[in-house]
Order: C-alpha cells, then structure tokens, then sequence
C-alpha cells in the first residue's frame, strides 16, 4: 500500500542574513545551523529526491529567535505543498495578536520551544499565566501547538492540556525518553501516560529513531509500544532535517525502514494522515 509522505519538522536557514538577521532564542545559535544548514530552496530538492510530498516547515528559533519571515515568505510561495509552524514570545502584551498576524500569513502551527541543545534544562513556561492569551488564541483560531519539552515540564503541561481540550498539542521528539532499558521502557512510562489525552499528539522524529535502534532498546518493540497507546491515528513522522544528520533520503529510508512492522494503514497514518489532520492546510 503506497502512500504520501508528510514531513512536519524541518527547518530551513537563509543565506540572505540582512533580509533574516540571525538572533537565536537565547542569544547562542545552534551548531547545525550554522554548519550544516538548509535553504527552502535546498529543502525542496532534498524532498524531491527523498520522495516527501509536503512539509510543515518549524522556524528555527536557534536560528532567528521569534522572528518567523523566512518560513512565513517561504510557504507563501507553494501554500498547497507546504505550511509552516512558527514561535513567538508567549509572554509578551502583544502575543495573542502575534499568534493571529503568522495565521493571517498562512503559516499552520504553532511551537513552544522550550529546551533544546542550546537552552538545557526545562523552562518554567507552561506555569506562567501570561500565556494564556496566546494560547487560547491558537485554540479559537483551530491551530495544534507543538511543544519542545523535558519529562520536568509535563505536569505543567499536563494542566495546560486538560484545561484546553480541544487544542491539538503535538510533543516534539517523543519527549526523548531513556530507552536505554530495552522494553518495557519503564523509564518512558510518563510518555505512554499522555495518550490518555486525546488531544496529545506524538511527533516521530529522527532522532527517535536512532535511539531506537540502540540496544537493548529496539523499532518494533518501543514503536509498537507508543502505537499500541497512542494509536497510529495521533503520531506523525518529522525529518528533523538538516538537524539531524544525513541526507533527507538517507533519514526517509532509515525512517520507513524502522516503522515496516506496522500495518499498511498503521504506516499511512504516522507517514501522512496524522499530519493532514494536524496540519489541513496539507490535505489531499
């Protein structure tokens, strides 16, 4: 059974630093940005060799803070085959007005980045009410919110999520829990524990799946377990490209590699039709 591929995590970096000055979230940039990035124009060719259909593209806050010109420009120009996710400073007057104006500019998501290889630790983000403006206004506007987040940060969020229910939120990297166990993965129990919200949504990323083939630890075995809580229905696949390392065909192969032991429908929805319910900009 062929179907679409959907990439809903990766970024994308200008070389034109006047038109999109560089000033990361935290004042440090992250290294892969810097060595190893990607123009849209790249991203493009690298999905057409790699077979990826369309793409929600996540403005790199590393990269250009809040500040989401290049992919709201960038979408604009093929807003059938992309969208784009964007971030904002939750905590400001203006955020919920924020939130609206990257909508109006046709970009699909929006993203709490808050931790990441250049800001360690786990920000107290999700405990302040000065988001709620921001955040309800995503909800009355029908976005998803994806969130970047520690095992720290999830019983803040978990208020968050109980209390805004019809608010799709995506969670970044699978949480990146310790596998290192083998199953039943004991350690990333708190991450099974979400699926009892049915507005949490697992994001498969590269990065879990190399750490999924790191033994004891295995594809079938952890993958299995997040699709037996979850269900295939609410995990959507994200490259993590140029983050991640390797070329995009090189991340779509390991990536459909790892995932062969699910059903043809289990495959579709984590490939494509999770991320066209997330993101219905990118539907069919």
């Amino acid at each position: 059974m062929a179907t679409r591929l959907i990439d809903i995590h990766p970024h994308i970096i200008s070389t034109d630093v006047k038109r999109y000055p560089i000033a990361p979230l935290g004042g440090e940039r992250s290294g892969w940005s810097a060595t190893r990035p990607a123009t849209f124009e790249q991203y493009i060719a690298a999905m057409d060799e790699a077979g990826v259909d369309k793409s929600a593209i996540v403005h790199s806050s590393t990269t250009y803070g809040v500040d989401n010109s290049y992919v709201a420009d960038s979408v604009a120009l093929n807003p059938k085959r992309f969208t784009g996710v964007f971030s904002i400073d939750m905590l400001a007057p203006d955020a919920a007005q924020k939130v609206k104006h990257w909508v109006d500019l046709g970009l699909g998501g929006l993203r709490l980045f808050t931790t990441g290889s250049t800001m360690p630790g786990q920000s107290p983000l999700f405990q302040d009410p000065k988001l709620i403006p921001a955040w309800e206004m995503a909800g009355s506007l029908g976005i998803s919110i994806a969130v970047q987040l520690t095992q720290a940060g999830v019983p803040d969020l978990e208020k968050l999520i109980v209390k805004y229910p019809q608010i799709p939120i995506i969670i970044d990297h699978m949480l990146k829990p310790d596998i290192t166990t083998g199953a039943p993965y004991p350690r990333a129990q708190f991450l099974f524990d979400l699926a009892r919200y049915p507005n949490v949504y697992l994001k498969l990323t590269s990065r879990n799946v190399v750490d999924a083939q790191v033994a004891p630890a295995t594809a079938e075995t952890f993958f299995g377990a997040a699709v037996k809580s979850f269900g295939a229905q609410r995990i959507a696949w994200g490259s993590n490209f140029p983050a991640s390392e390797g070329g995009l065909k090189e991340l779509v192969a390991e990536f459909k590699k790892t995932i062969a032991f699910l059903s043809p429908n289990e495959q579709h929805w984590i490939m494509a039709g999770t991320a066209q319910k997330l993101y219905p900009s990118l539907a069919d």
